[in-house]
């Protein structure tokens, strides 16, 4: 009966591993470099892609006119009900250990169930702390401005990228290898 608990153990631990997985790929950075075509000229690209980055909260963080690039940036915070979740799988899981170490070792008694007490906040505590963050998009204008053509390189989170290319590829005519939106994840 006792080699059945230390499996049991083993694949607990596992699972708090995988835990620890989840919280690390939630809070992970995917900031992504995007090359964006218009055929309008490029001031018209520039300042409709500001203005609609300053009503989505973006602030302009100025740029450099010697090399073309404008600079946005914007805080990130943390969503509420992911940090719930989190804290409940954390909790549920420490919950699980205890429940192990107090079958495996039953001379500690209950106490080992209050490693639920730890796991539930630290969680949350964790993913919180990662994810939220101060945000960089950057805009560099590739073409000339003389030129009809806009082509313009962006470096942003991929979910700013991909809601660019969603709401302004009709209004600014842009267009990009499609990439972002035929990735799986």
């Amino acid at each position: 009966m006792h080699s059945a608990f230390s499996s049991t153990l083993f694949l607990t631990l596992l699972l708090a591993i995988g835990l620890g997985f989840f919280l690390r790929a939630a809070s992970k950075d995917r900031t992504t470099v995007v090359d964006i075509k218009s055929p309008l000229p490029p001031l018209e690209v520039l300042n409709g892609i500001s203005s609609w980055l300053i009503k989505r909260g973006w602030k302009d963080n100025g740029g450099d006119a010697q090399e073309k690039i404008l600079r946005f940036n914007g805080s990130v915070s943390s969503s509420p009900y992911l940090a719930v979740y989190l804290s409940f799988l954390g909790g549920l899981g420490s919950a699980c250990l205890g429940l192990v170490l107090s079958q495996l070792y039953p001379f500690m008694g209950w106490w080992p169930l209050l490693l639920s007490c730890i796991g539930a906040p630290l969680a949350g505590i964790i993913y919180k702390k990662k994810s939220s963050r101060e945000e960089f998009l950057e805009l560099k204008l590739l073409s000339s401005e003389i030129a009809n053509e806009s082509i313009l390189r962006v470096k942003a989170h991929r979910d700013e990228l991909i809601a660019m290319e969603l709401e302004l590829s009709e209004i600014l005519e842009l267009s990009s290898d499609g990439s972002l939106l035929s990735s799986p994840i």
